[in-house]
C-alpha cells in the first residue's frame, strides 16, 4: 500500500459496525480503507468446520486443557469457544487487560469480528428507550428519539433480512420483517398460557433474528437459513447476516474499499490548526511496522472498549486526556446486560410430536415491568426480557450400558422428554464510576497500554435480577411445567457479550463524547458508531442499533464531505 494516499475516509474496525461502515461510505462514492486488527477471513473460503458433523470434533467438541488455558477468559461464556470455532475467539494470553473488578471481555480478533459468531437477535428501541435517562436521572439524555431513528431500522432490516412477528408493543417497535420462524409445540402452549394467566401484558413470541427466511427475497449471494444451527462456525449459505457475507462484499464491489488486515489502530492524529484529525497511526500485527494512514473523515467501529481504548491513547496538546475528553466522560458508563440467570422446567406430554431442523432461533418475551403504574416495580428502574426454547430430551435413553443389539439400536431412535429453559436479558444502569481506563503499568506484546476495568453491578441491578428469576419461574409454574429450577451462575459484567458505552452520545460536550450524528463533539470529522456511543443499554439485544446509528452518520459524513465541512 502506498501510505501516502489521501483517502476520502478510514473505517476502523470489520465487525456489525465496521462492515456497515464500510458499504454506506463506499456505496456513497467515497475511497475507504477498511482496517482490522486481526487476520483476514473470507466468506466460505475460511469457514473450516462449516460442514463438520459432531463425530468430526475431537473430545466431543470441547476445548483441550491446554486450549482452554489460552481462552480462560473467552471460555467463561459457557457455551463459546469449543472446538468449531475456537479460531473465532482470541487467545487472551496473548491479548491480556487488567480486571480491577471481574469483566467478562469476549472478542474475535478477525476479519468479520463478533458478526461471525453474535446471536443475531434484532430488536428496535423504543421512546421508552431513548426516553429513560431524562425520566429517571441516570445518565446523560438521548438528543435522538425513536422517530429519527426509525428511517434507518427500516434500511438495516430490509437489506440484512430480519425475521419475526409484528406485535404492536411502544416498548418493541415492529420492523420490516421477514416470514417469522415456528414457535413448536410446547412453545405455542406456552405462549397460550401465558396469555390466560397473566394480564400485565406479557406475552410469548417467536424471536426476531436475523436471517433469511423468504425464498422469494432477492439478496446478492445469499440463500435461505438451513436450519443447520451451526452459525458461529460461518455459514455457506450466507443465510444469517455477517460483515463477511453481507456489508463487505457490497463494499468491495463498488471498487471503493481497500482492506488491509492484521493493522492495530492505537492513535487517532490531530491537527490543532484545522481542530480535525488526519488520520490513524497503526501496527502491523506481524511485522510491528508502524504506519501512518490518512483521511478526511475516520468512523471508529473497533468495538466499543476497543474504541474507547483507541480514544483514550489519542493524547495531544489539545487532549492530554484523550481525543475529544474535555467532559472527562470518556471510558465512563460502561454498560452491559444481565446473562446468566433465569430457570428451566421438565414439560409432560406432547410425546408424540417432534419438530424439524435446528432451528437457529428460539421464543422471545418481551420487557413486561416499570411500563406504566400498573407494571411499576418498587425497588428498581427500567426492565429486562427474557430469550429462551423448549426441546426434547437428549436421546440419554441410549446409553450402551443400558441396551444391546435390537434392543438399543430401537432405544437410540426414540426422543426423550420435553424441556424448556428461560434466560433474562436485563438493562443496565449508566454509572459514571463503572469505567474503563488505560492502565499504568501493563502492556501488551505491542507496547500498547492494556485497558483496565473497574465496572460492577450495583443495588439496582442485584434487585432486578431478583426479580428476573421469581417472574420465569411463576410463568411457567403457571403452565403447569414440572420441576421449575431457577438458576443463577457467577457472572460479571461483560458476560452477556453486550458491552458498551465510554463514548456516550449527549447534547453537551461537557458531559459526552459524542453529539446527536455520532460526531466527536470536538473533532467533527471522527464518527464513533459502535457500542462505545451508546448512553443507556434498553434490554434488548444491541446490534441492530449500532447498524441503524452506523448508516445514519454515515450517510450525514458523506453529505458533510459534499459540503468541504472536512477538507
Amino acid at each position: 500500500m502506498n501510505t501516502n494516499e489521501q483517502f476520502d475516509a478510514i473505517v476502523v474496525g470489520t465487525g456489525i459496525s465496521g462492515g456497515w461502515a464500510a458499504k454506506e461510505l463506499c456505496e456513497k462514492g467515497l475511497k475507504t480503507l477498511v482496517l482490522e486488527r486481526g487476520r483476514m477471513v473470507k466468506h466460505i473460503e475460511d469457514y473450516p468446520t462449516m460442514n463438520d458433523d459432531p463425530w468430526d470434533m475431537p473430545l466431543k467438541g470441547e476445548l483441550s486443557v491446554e486450549e482452554k488455558k489460552q481462552q480462560h477468559v473467552q471460555t467463561r461464556v459457557n457455551w463459546a469457544p469449543k472446538a468449531d470455532n475456537k479460531h473465532f475467539f482470541v487467545n487472551d494470553l496473548e491479548h491480556p487487560y487488567v480486571e480491577k473488578k471481574r469483566f467478562d471481555w469476549i472478542r474475535g480478533y478477525q476479519v468479520g469480528g463478533r458478526s461471525l459468531t453474535w446471536g443475531r437477535q434484532s430488536y428496535r428501541w423504543g421512546n421508552i428507550d431513548f426516553e429513560a435517562n431524562k425520566k429517571d436521572g441516570y445518565g446523560v439524555d438521548w438528543p435522538v428519539r425513536y422517530k429519527d431513528i426509525a428511517p434507518w431500522y427500516d434500511k438495516v432490516e430490509e437489506y440484512i433480512g430480519v425475521s419475526g412477528e409484528n406485535l404492536g408493543l411502544s416498548q418493541l417497535p415492529d420492523g420490516k420483517f421477514q416470514p417469522p420462524m415456528a414457535l413448536n409445540c410446547v412453545e405455542e402452549d406456552f405462549k397460550k398460557a401465558t396469555a390466560k394467566k397473566f394480564e400485565d401484558g406479557r406475552l410469548i413470541t417467536i424471536g426476531r433474528a436475523a436471517h433469511i427466511t423468504d425464498p422469494n427475497h432477492n439478496f446478492e449471494g445469499r440463500g435461505v437459513c438451513q436450519n443447520r444451527n451451526r452459525c458461529s462456525r460461518g455459514c455457506p449459505f450466507g443465510g444469517y447476516f455477517s460483515s463477511n457475507s453481507v456489508t463487505l462484499p457490497a463494499a468491495e464491489r463498488t471498487g471503493n474499499m481497500t482492506l488491509r488486515a492484521n493493522s492495530i489502530v492505537h492513535e487517532i492524529m490531530y491537527d490543532d490548526t484545522t481542530k480535525m484529525a488526519t488520520g490513524v497511526q497503526v501496527i502491523d500485527a506481524e511485522t510491528n511496522e508502524k504506519l501512518e494512514f490518512k483521511a478526511k473523515v475516520i468512523f471508529l467501529c473497533a468495538s466499543a472498549m476497543a474504541s474507547v481504548g483507541i480514544l483514550l491513547q489519542s493524547r495531544s496538546e489539545r487532549f492530554p486526556n484523550g481525543v475529544g475528553n474535555d467532559s472527562d466522560a470518556l471510558g465512563r458508563g460502561i454498560m452491559d446486560h444481565h446473562y446468566k440467570l433465569g430457570a428451566s422446567a421438565k414439560v409432560d406430554g406432547y410425546l408424540d410430536k417432534y419438530y424439524k431442523g435446528r432451528r437457529a432461533n428460539g421464543f422471545y418475551i418481551p420487557r413486561f415491568v416499570n411500563l406504566d403504574e400498573k407494571t411499576k416495580r418498587k425497588n428498581y428502574l427500567r426492565g429486562f426480557g427474557y430469550q429462551g426454547t423448549a426441546s426434547r430430551g437428549d436421546w440419554s435413553s441410549g446409553i450402551a450400558e443400558m441396551g444391546y443389539g435390537k434392543g438399543l439400536k430401537d432405544e437410540i431412535l426414540k426422543p426423550g422428554s420435553w424441556q424448556i429453559g428461560v434466560t433474562g436479558f436485563g438493562e443496565f444502569l449508566p454509572y459514571d464510576d463503572n469505567r474503563v481506563l488505560l492502565s499504568k503499568t501493563e502492556k501488551d506484546k505491542w507496547g500498547l497500554p492494556q485497558l483496565e476495568f473497574d465496572v460492577e453491578f450495583k443495588e439496582n441491578e442485584y434487585n432486578m435480577r431478583k426479580d428476573i428469576k421469581a417472574e420465569i419461574v411463576a410463568m411457567f409454574k403457571a403452565a403447569g411445567f414440572r420441576d421449575v429450577q431457577p438458576y443463577e451462575e457467577s457472572s460479571g459484567p461483560g458476560l452477556g457479550i453486550h458491552e458498551m458505552g465510554g463514548a456516550r452520545m449527549g447534547r453537551d460536550p461537557m458531559t459526552s463524547v459524542v453529539n446527536k450524528n455520532n460526531q466527536v463533539h470536538a473533532v467533527p470529522n471522527v464518527y464513533v458508531t459502535d457500542g462505545a456511543f451508546m448512553s443507556s443499554s434498553s434490554c434488548v439485544n444491541p446490534s441492530l442499533t449500532y447498524m441503524a446509528f452506523t448508516a445514519r452518520a454515515a450517510n450525514h459524513a458523506a453529505e458533510q464531505l459534499k459540503k468541504g465541512r472536512f477538507s
